[in-house]
């Protein structure tokens, strides 16, 4: 409230200053919304974005990691040597090694990711929207073993992914298509614990869908559990034998 000492020209510009300070609080709302405004437009064109891209990027990731499966193919001519650090701690010779494998299956042999259910041809026949049952697999192993010396050489890392492609349906479709279906990988870790024993870590993750498949697939869709679902396990692997390649 104004003080007596203002007078009435002291009140009126008092008052004016009130209704420019209410202007301006208006002002900044406005400009605060139309801010927000432009923001969401923005979030919205970049999920769309993302949304219509998803497909290609999963295409260039899987022809990535098939180009870096066939190239450790490749360079696998020899069977997996101990690791060897010349003096070092990190990345010594042979810390990475792994295989990769490529399989058809003919028909009614369809690898099942578990996304369709057997019954799928009941809704809809050959144009059924849930035709996940594969044709090929390409899938692989790598093992990484970082360090060279010290009780941190028995330290190792290792990941499994496995490709799935095809169009198939069983009973109703049978097609040498190779769209992409997914993909199922799991990880961890492991220790060598002496005598051929490792002490292991792995955890799997849920089936990936791919492109179109990324969705619903109609009544018969499983929902996205994939093969095995997701879980952790704590094991114990035991080699035995021995064989050199030839």
């Amino acid at each position: 409230m104004p003080s007596a000492s203002y007078g009435s020209r002291g009140l009126d510009n008092f008052t004016l200053e009130c209704r420019a300070l209410r202007l301006r609080c208006v002002f900044d709302r406005l400009r605060l919304a139309v801010r927000m405004r432009a923001r969401s437009r923005s979030a919205l064109q970049y999920a769309e974005l993302t949304l219509s891209t998803h497909g290609v990027f999963m295409k260039l990731l899987l022809a990535i990691a098939t180009l870096l499966l066939m190239l450790g193919a490749a360079g696998a001519q020899e069977s997996p040597t101990p690791a060897v650090g010349g003096g070092r701690l990190f990345f010594p010779r042979n810390f990475i090694w792994g295989y990769s494998q490529f399989d058809i299956a003919p028909p009614h042999n369809e690898p099942d990711p578990n996304i369709c259910a057997a019954n799928a041809g009941q809704f809809g026949g050959k144009d059924a929207p849930c035709n996940a049952f594969g044709r090929y697999l390409l899938s692989g192993y790598v093992e990484v073993r970082p360090f060279a010396r010290t009780q941190l050489k028995r330290l190792l890392f290792f990941g499994a992914p496995t490709f799935v492609f095809g169009k198939n349906i069983p009973q109703t479709l049978y097609t040498w298509s190779p769209a992409a279906i997914g993909w199922e990988r799991s990880w961890g870790a492991g220790i060598e614990i002496g005598r051929g024993f490792e002490l292991r870590v792995t955890q799997h993750f849920l089936f990936q869908r791919f492109g179109s498949r990324d969705r619903n697939l109609g009544p018969a869709d499983l929902g996205p559990n994939g093969p095995w679902g997701r879980y952790s396990v704590i094991g114990v692997r035991k080699y035995f034998g021995h064989r050199d390649a030839q």
